[in-house]
């Protein structure tokens, strides 16, 4: 007898006939097959149902459904529940209540895929967190198990902070809110930073309430920008303005503040709609105006960096924080506009005169011109009157030309001092910009810092010469160089002009003098003063027609013989009505003829 039987008794009362008859304390054996077949589910292919976690291990998950045996299914179907536990209910999906060996076979997957759908829908409807299993790395994110269904999560999904290492979610089991659905194509999408930036307004919320303009906290430097730094308040970010790092001008957060540098700040400004937060740095330190040398006073000098320069100034930090401008009047003593950038350039190291100081405003002007000796308070003894120089040609206008002596010393040359016998109709028919031009000083107006120059006075005053020489009814040779309404510009020896109107202009066959042509003048008028000389072409011959008629009348009243050797002879002298005269005229005439 076996160990398993030798202790096994038969029941003394048991019915073995009844047993036999199918009856059991008067109850049919069909009775009894009902009632064992009411104890147990009935259970139909493919449909889903709740069971009973029996037991749980690595490969397999044992779930009783109320049938005669229990089901058996692939753990990795649970996968996305890592926590799954003996007694938990789930659903399952009968695929067949006996296979060919009378055992039950069920599915998770199945149950979860038949109702997924539904499922989806109403996390996203409800705004659900889910779990979900990452199942796989793809482009651009990555493959999420969620009831069943493979939903995708984005890469920039994950996380508040950007991912570069996907790999290392691969196979987590993680909370998600589902936040797009294609009901078309039945595509889903997850997200996991929701849920974190849910949590953070959360804490934003909580932090800003709590927060306080002048409050000092400490944070951490999250992100620098060309603007501002990002700062980290434990759960909240505010913004350094580049304008708050420092008391001096900065280029650059990055040469202030450093990547996960923890640094303290002042809160100056919130805004807990928008969430904003305005932080300030320097104001952590007192102010540098306020440290800066009680005994520096105007007119003290001062050296300094050029931090900032524009057309109109530049801006000196003479330490950081303190700057003063230096306005580009105040870089030359020359009047001329210029701008800055001519003078200096950033970064350049000055020295400077004090020129305003005011504490309060925290404002300072500089200068740098008085570090030299302004020129005009010598001028009268560097320039006296009828000294002679050499200046440059700075510009022009209809009156004359400005020319510089010196930086800072200008003057005027006027157009009427230019030539003493060219009419010059504008400057620039006499000189160019730039150019070196010899003047003497006429006058000083030391209080408006004006210099009246000549260039002319260099030149003794020919018309002290020429009134003699083109004495009126004097004869010379000229050429017309200009025709003009009222009449023709001839000119004379030594760049000396004249002036003929049309009406004597007309020769001797009765046509009018062209330009360029070369023709006896005779000098009706001459005006020392006003620079002037009257000329006529046609007085030369209608003097001498005048004079032969005039002598022809006195020889018929009153005949007697011409004396030849009285002749005079007159080129460029006073005319004189002798006979002689026109023999000169003659002779003057002839010897131009001969020459065209």
């Amino acid at each position: 007898m076996s160990e398993l039987t030798k202790n096994v008794q038969p029941l003394q009362d048991f019915d073995w006939d009844e047993f036999e008859k199918g009856t059991v304390a008067n109850v049919s054996k069909e009775e009894l097959d009902k009632a064992y077949d009411e104890t147990l589910n009935k259970v139909a292919d493919h449909q889903v149902v709740d069971g009973k976690v029996i037991s749980v291990d690595k490969k397999e998950v044992v779930v009783n459904i109320g049938y005669k045996s229990d089901g058996i299914i692939p753990a990795a179907e649970f996968r996305y529940n890592p926590d799954l536990k003996e007694g938990d209910v789930v659903e399952v999906y009968v695929e067949s209540a006996e296979d060919r060996k009378g055992q039950l076979l069920l599915s998770h997957k199945k149950a979860r895929l038949s109702k997924a759908w539904d499922r989806v829908n109403e996390a996203l409807d409800e705004q659900q967190v889910i779990q979900g299993f990452i199942k796989c790395r793809t482009k651009g994110g990555m493959i999420v198990d969620v009831f069943g269904i493979e939903a995708f999560l984005p890469g920039s999904q994950i996380d508040v902070h950007p991912i570069r290492d996907y790999d290392q979610f691969v196979g987590k089991t993680m909370e998600f809110k589902v936040v797009k659905i294609n009901q078309e194509f039945r595509n889903v999408v997850v997200s996991h930073k929701a849920l974190i930036e849910q949590e953070l307004e959360a804490q934003k919320q909580e932090i800003i309430s709590k927060l306080e303009k002048g409050q000092i906290l400490e944070g951490t430097v999250k992100n620098i920008t060309s603007y501002g730094v990002f700062v980290d308040l434990g759960g909240v970010d505010g913004l350094i303005h580049i304008t708050d790092l420092s008391w001096g001008r900065v280029d650059d957060p990055k040469k202030v503040v450093e990547l996960d540098q923890k640094i303290n700040v002042v809160i100056l400004d919130f805004d807990e709609e928008k969430k904003r937060i305005a932080l300030g740095l320097k104001q952590l330190t007192p102010h540098p105006w306020d440290a800066l040398d009680k005994n520096l006073k105007v007119g003290d000098k001062i050296t300094g960096k050029v931090v900032v320069i524009a057309d109109y100034g530049a801006f000196v930090e003479v330490q950081p924080g303190v700057e003063g401008l230096i306005h580009v009047s105040e870089m030359s003593w020359s009047q001329h506009l210029r701008s800055a950038q001519e003078f200096l350039k950033v970064g350049d190291e000055v020295e400077a005169v004090i020129l305003t100081l005011d504490r309060d405003e925290r404002k300072m002007s500089l200068g740098i011109k008085q570090l030299k000796e302004d020129p005009w308070e010598a001028i009268d003894v560097k320039y006296p009157v009828g000294s002679k120089h050499t200046a440059k040609v700075r510009n022009f206008t209809n009156f004359g030309v400005f020319v510089e002596l010196e930086e800072g010393v200008d003057g005027l040359i006027h157009i009427s001092d230019l030539s003493w016998t060219k009419k010059v109709k504008h400057p620039s028919e006499f000189t160019k910009v730039g150019e070196a031009i010899d003047v003497v000083v006429l006058d000083i107006d030391k209080e408006n810092r004006r210099l009246s120059l000549g260039h002319k006075q260099l030149e003794d005053n020919p018309w002290d010469a020429f009134e003699d020489k083109y004495a009126v009814g004097s004869v010379h040779e000229g050429k017309i160089i200009e025709m003009l309404e009222k009449g023709a510009v001839v000119q004379l020896e030594e760049n000396v002009e004249g002036f003929a109107t049309p009406k004597h202009l007309v020769k001797e066959d009765n046509t009018q003098a062209q330009l360029n042509e070369v023709l006896p003048f005779k000098v009706i008028e001459f005006n020392k003063e006003s620079k002037r000389i009257i000329l006529s072409h046609s007085r030369t011959f209608e003097d001498v027609q005048r004079e032969e008629k005039r002598a022809a009348r006195k020889a018929s009243a009153t005949p007697r013989a011409a004396k030849k050797d009285d002749t005079p002879k007159i080129e460029n002298v006073a005319a004189s009505t002798s006979l002689g005269d026109l023999d000169v005229l003659a002779q003057l005439k002839a010897q131009m003829e001969k020459g065209e």
